[in-house]
């Protein structure tokens, strides 16, 4: 049973693993873990990177109820409040050295967003007022100082003046606007919405809605732009085949948040059609390739693009019971991340990427400002919740 298997992948693998990363001296978790599994102690630790974990530690703890995730979730939110946040400036520092001392004050609204995820999840899991009300403040600062007539800028130095977004662009462009971090401000708000029901934050999640269906999504290819202009023109030929089926089922999960009957008809085809033409152009029968640019595959196998695939086929499948080969999608990507995607050596977790073979790449680290349990451990914790103890 796929269910048995992820839930002992969970709490046997990868809990332990993140909980191995604690710093008890300096508070958080430790920034870098190379591939051949050597720890540095005092590398950067990114804001996004603990945000994920208090996220991922505050969400096990909700659905398992084991009172040690609770604290390590306390752990990750003590270190947010004392080190990531500008509590001069306002907002969240892109990364802080080991000790804590702010190391890139850039401030970009995805590393607001994750930190409100993170927030509302830990409110959610503790009933502690204050991280609520610290999301609730992080909410009206995106809103306030990161958006413009169209919708949200990326990029900002301390002190909110906007610079090139170098962080959230690649593929040889500078986007001024991106999908990305137009989804994640989505899921930030999705996950504060529940845990609040303010009203403000509602209206922000009809109008991403309206964006992504008016803006984003590009109905003659099936497909989401990926970089834009500042008037969200879009400048690349790119389709990101792992933002595609997270984007589906990030999507679904915020409409029925929202439980409007206008946005699940406005959206539903919208996110059916991602997930059919990922399962066209992107699933071989095993994995996910992770993007096609200008009609050129990549074909690596990203570790975040399987464990999104999991979920966003098991997802269309919910959606579309007559779709039983979604089913069986998520049930063969499994199977691959367990032969090549996860390192078995003792003390690791997954690697990055695979080639098309399965071969890791040896370049790639296994824990690094973005490389973190946001991924796969809440594919384990969606599948947990979706199927229980369904076979695939």
């Amino acid at each position: 049973m796929i269910t048995d298997e992820i839930s002992r992948h969970l709490s046997e693998r990868i809990i332990p693993f993140w909980k191995s990363l604690r710093d008890d001296v300096y508070g958080g978790y430790y920034g870098w873990m190379d591939f051949n599994l050597k720890m540095d102690k005092r590398a950067v630790k990114g804001c996004i990177l603990n945000s994920r974990i208090t996220w991922f530690f505050a969400s096990a703890y909700t659905l398992l109820g084991d009172k040690s995730l609770l604290e390590e979730a306390g752990h990750g939110f003590a270190f947010m409040k004392k080190y990531c946040m500008d509590k001069e400036k306002g907002g969240v520092f892109w990364s802080v050295d080991y000790d804590g001392t702010p190391k890139d004050m850039t401030k970009h609204t995805y590393n607001q967003a994750f930190s409100i995820y993170a927030l509302a999840s830990y409110y959610e899991a503790s009933k502690d007022e204050e991280a609520l009300n610290m999301a609730k403040e992080l909410f009206q600062l995106i809103e306030t100082k990161c958006t413009d007539d169209i919708g949200y800028k990326e990029a900002f130095d301390r002190d909110f003046h906007e610079i090139a977004n170098d962080k959230l662009s690649e593929n040889g462009v500078i986007a001024e606007k991106t999908m990305n971090t137009l989804l994640h401000v989505f899921e930030a708000y999705t996950e504060l919405y529940r845990v609040s029901k303010m009203p403000e934050v509602k209206e922000r999640l009809e109008w991403i809605l309206d964006t992504f269906a008016d803006k984003v999504y590009n109905p003659a290819l099936g497909r989401q732009e990926v970089f834009f202009d500042a008037r969200m023109n879009s400048i690349i030929d790119l389709h990101s085949y792992g933002h595609d089926i997270e984007t589906a089922w990030l999507i679904d999960r915020g409409v029925e948040v929202l439980s409007e009957k206008k946005y699940e008809e406005k959206m539903t085809p919208i996110t059916k059609k991602l997930t059919e033409q990922i399962y066209k152009v992107a699933f071989d029968g095993h994995s996910l390739a992770n993007e096609c640019e200008r009609g050129v595959v990549n074909a690596h196998r990203v570790w975040w693009v399987q464990a999104e695939g999991v979920v966003g086929f098991l997802n269309g499948w919910q959606k579309s019971p007559d779709k039983p080969e979604y089913l069986e999608a998520a049930g063969s990507i499994w199977n691959f991340i367990k032969e090549f995607v996860i390192d078995t050596r003792a003390g690791s977790e997954w690697y990055w990427e695979v080639d098309a073979y399965g071969v890791p790449y040896p370049d790639r680290p296994i824990v690094e400002p973005w490389k973190c349990p946001y991924h796969n451990g809440r594919m384990c914790l969606e599948v947990i919740r979706r199927i229980g103890n369904c076979e695939t």
